[in-house]
């Protein structure tokens, strides 16, 4: 119970940081694999958001710990 909220918080930071990177025109996928070795990155946009959907097996469980963080996309 507790180690799997540990690691959905640190899915949802990833996520968080992965979506500000892309909004300022970088790269989402290669913070993500440094933070969450072997998570899928998935961007995205919502209008004038840069989004970022990040999932994790989770460890010792049959679940996919899930994170979607979205931020103002400068880049365009």
């Amino acid at each position: 119970g507790i180690a799997v909220a540990g690691q959905q918080l640190r899915v949802q930071d990833a996520a968080a940081l992965a979506a500000r990177t892309l909004g300022r025109g970088g790269d989402p996928h290669a913070l993500a694999s440094r933070l969450l070795p072997g998570a899928q990155v998935t961007p995205s946009a919502d209008g004038d958001l840069a989004c970022v959907t990040v999932a994790l097996p989770a460890r010792g469980l049959p679940i996919t710990l899930t994170a979607r963080s979205c931020a103002l996309d400068a880049g365009r």
